[in-house]
């Protein structure tokens, strides 16, 4: 199985703002191992920009700390799993936790 996961990163860890994020970390996983891991720097921020921007580049799951109602319903539309209220880690860290089915998520952080 192939899974292509974005965390947003601010100072190369999670940032807890998903719309506002200085990059996103694309992490590929095949088999349930890290195969490949790259850096994207995201365009301006518009809102309901980035869900279409990350499904155009084969995004299958979105980890992040805080995302707003209108972002969570558009990668629904898009078919793309969102882990909300995951801890500022860096993004290896978060998507080994994720294959090992032991990320910890909690409240989304963001309230709008």
């Amino acid at each position: 199985m192939k899974s292509i996961i974005a965390i947003p990163l601010e100072n190369g860890i999670l940032c807890s703002h998903f719309g506002h994020c200085q990059q996103f970390a694309i992490i590929e996983v095949t088999d349930n191992l890290i195969v490949g891991e790259k850096l994207l720097t995201p365009p301006p921020h518009e809102p309901g920009l980035l869900p279409g921007w990350l499904a155009e580049r084969g995004i299958t799951d979105v980890i992040a700390g805080g995302m707003g109602q209108r972002a969570l319903d558009l990668f629904a539309a898009q078919n793309i799993n969102v882990n909300v209220g995951a801890q500022p880690k860096d993004p290896k860290e978060l998507v080994s936790d994720w294959i090992k089915n032991s990320l910890t998520t909690g409240k989304n952080a963001c309230d709008h």
